[in-house]
């Protein structure tokens, strides 16, 4: 899953979350190209009702991508 920086003011403004954790997160998620969110919730940035905080807002965010679209 690619990380967007529309993501990562999610992040910091939101759910407050230090730019260093981020950083850091990012790193990890360079070496692993996993998720992002499962990278910060399994380095213990965030916590389990954060992260479906996130996968959340991303559902809500793609939703209203798509209905941008024209068929």
């Amino acid at each position: 899953m690619p990380y967007s920086p529309q993501l990562l003011q999610y992040l910091e403004q939101e759910l407050a979350l230090p730019p260093e954790s981020i950083a850091m997160a990012l790193r990890q998620w360079q070496q692993q190209r996993g998720s992002l969110p499962i990278i910060l919730w399994q380095y213990g940035f965030i916590t389990l009702e954060q992260l479906d905080r996130i996968f959340e807002w991303l559902d809500q965010t793609r939703g209203d991508r798509s209905s941008h679209i024209s068929p």
